[in-house]
């Protein structure tokens, strides 16, 4: 089984989405179940909903999974595996306080070192430590530190090697007993029989961490890791999630379809004989093992091309934008020359306005007193004529008022192609201007 196990503190990043994206993709590879795992452990960072937009989202991209849970619902097999690690003495109870250890702390940076766990209470005595307890003496539990180097292969960036001193003496139970990230993580991937992980490369560093509590619990089955390279921001720095196009939601608002930012997602770092391709068409020639292993650069431009050339795949735009029908053809020639479906929206809503332009305003009125007044041509062509001959306007006081007079813009379509698309409405359109 795979699993994308996210955080419901925020709005999703598109990092996240990317990982969900490649597991889905994967297991679909594999024939491997994909379970969806919530890991809301940090009650005071949870937002109420976010889970819920979470599945939203996963649901709106195509991304089929099997099961959803909550880590939280498993915190008493975690405090199990606690007790069992404290019985087996690969942990032990640790009663430093947290300002001992911030000292600590401060110390380490001072002298430009890792701050790493002195193992102060390593060595407390069962009597001893069941003494303080008694005493109401707040406690953490710590794992031991590994005995010997933790090596494992990742499937995207090759071998790595972490030393006991890399790995440290970490909590894995607070003093609310509510376990730790890593030690939760290593839990629950070792009760739904995670076959691989894929996940961001900012957990690299956690990985052998989760590997020692597993080894420290005697399972022996082999979980395969997958770190993606983190994506940059346009200026080449590590996309942060303040910027407004980390968010999978102010993406969605922009008027991106979610097949074109899957599409470029699944295209970040990746290579393929096809540039344009839906998720479905993805699980055919997507490998995980090529990706490249440096980060990506985020390319808006990239994102609006590939959105664009979704947009033309879309067979009833006007439904799918919640217009009516009779202004098919007019947001067709919006949609071929717009990016998001936001900037269709913009340029059709803006052709109910009243203009507001005081250039060109006289000719409009001329213009706009003859088509009103006469029968509309069927051809374009005649009814250039007819304005050219009966208003003595050319040119631009001409083609720029009368484009302006259709669609409240100085530039954009062929004047013949909007006034075909919109002779059966055009002159209740004008009326409002």
């Amino acid at each position: 089984m795979l699993r994308f196990a996210p955080s419901p503190t925020g709005d999703m990043h598109i990092g996240n989405l990317r990982v969900a994206i490649f597991n889905y993709l994967v297991a679909r590879q594999k024939g491997e179940k994909l379970l969806i795992r919530i890991e809301d452990t940090d009650k005071e960072r949870n937002i109420e909903g976010k889970d819920r937009e979470i599945l939203d989202i996963l649901n709106l991209f195509g991304i089929k999974y099997d099961k959803v849970v909550y880590q939280s619902s498993n915190f008493h097999i975690h405090q199990q595996m606690a007790k069992q690690l404290l019985e087996k003495e690969k942990s032990f109870v640790c009663f430093c306080d947290e300002e001992e250890l911030n000292f600590q702390r401060e110390k380490a940076k001072k002298e430009k070192r890792p701050y790493r766990y002195s193992g102060k209470c390593e060595n407390i005595t069962k009597e001893e430590a069941q003494k303080l307890i008694k005493e109401k003496k707040p406690f953490v539990v710590r794992i031991k530190k590994p005995s010997e180097n933790i090596k494992f292969n990742d499937e995207i960036k090759g071998e790595f090697e972490f030393s006991p001193f890399e790995v440290d003496s970490f909590v894995i139970l607070r003093a609310d007993y509510t376990p730790t990230y890593n030690f939760a993580c290593a839990i629950d991937d070792m009760i739904y029989d995670i076959s691989l992980v894929i996940r961001g490369e900012d957990h690299l560093s956690n990985t052998p961490k989760q590997i020692h509590i597993r080894n420290s619990l005697g399972y022996d089955k082999e979980i395969k890791y997958a770190h993606l390279p983190i994506i940059l921001n346009e200026e080449g720095k590590k996309l942060s999630k303040r910027e407004n196009h980390a968010s999978v939601r102010w993406l969605l608002e922009e008027g991106f379809l979610p097949q074109a930012i899957a599409n470029y997602l699944i295209l970040l770092g990746n290579s393929f004989e096809k540039e344009v391709f839906t998720l479905e068409e993805a699980v055919k020639f997507f490998d995980l093992k090529k990706i490249s292993k440096a980060p990506a650069k985020f390319d808006m431009e990239k994102l609006k091309f590939l959105n664009k050339e979704h947009m033309k795949k879309i067979e009833n735009i006007s439904e799918y934008l919640g217009y009516h029908p009779r202004y098919e053809e007019l947001l067709k020639i919006f949609r071929d020359e717009s990016s998001t479906l936001k900037e269709i929206k913009e340029k059709f809503d803006k052709v109910f306005e009243k203009s507001d332009d005081k250039e060109y305003e006289q000719e409009r009125e001329i213009l706009k007193k003859e088509i009103l007044e006469h029968p509309l041509e069927e051809e374009y062509d005649d009814f250039k004529k007819r304005l050219m001959k009966n208003t003595s306007l050319k040119g631009k006081k001409l083609f720029m008022s009368l484009r302006e007079l259709l669609i409240n813009q100085k530039h954009g379509a062929e004047i013949k192609d909007l006034y075909k698309a919109m002779k059966p409405y055009l002159k209740e359109i004008i009326t409002k201007r």
